[in-house]
């Protein structure tokens, strides 16, 4: 079996959670970006257009290709999609799988329907096939 480990910094981690804690009635969303050494720098917070944002994600488009440019113009790659779950466990879900379309990106999921206690999973999503990452926090 592939193990997968990632490091994350513990300050981006904190702004994801927080950002999850504002909107406990519908899912947030957004994208990550990595330094040229791989490691994740940028939060990219993005409107979720989807229509039930209460149990899906959308990014709206105009700003996820803002997001994208901004990225690009400091050097940054394409390191994580993340979004929230309000009332489900920090899984994918089918939905999640069917929709990645871009398997080289983490996703980042952030659950708080864990008793009070924020969980934040990673996987990697390629066609079907869905890998959780072991992610560790790091200090940056």
């Amino acid at each position: 079996m592939n193990h997968l480990e990632i490091s994350l910094p513990r300050k981006l981690t904190n702004q994801l959670l927080h950002l999850a804690q504002l909107s406990p009635e519908a899912e947030v969303c957004g994208l990550i970006g990595a330094d040229s050494n791989g490691m994740p720098v940028s939060c990219y917070p993005i409107s979720n257009s989807a229509k039930t944002p209460k149990n899906r994600f959308l990014l709206e488009a105009g700003q996820q290709i803002a997001a994208m440019k901004q990225m690009r113009d400091k050097g940054e790659s394409l390191f994580a999609i993340y979004h929230s779950h309000p009332d489900t466990p920090a899984v994918p879900s089918a939905t999640d799988i069917e929709q990645a379309s871009y398997p080289e990106a983490l996703h980042l999921i952030i659950s708080l329907n864990t008793k009070g206690v924020l969980e934040l999973r990673g996987f990697k999503i390629t066609g079907q096939t869905v890998t959780e990452a072991v992610l560790n926090l790091i200090e940056a």
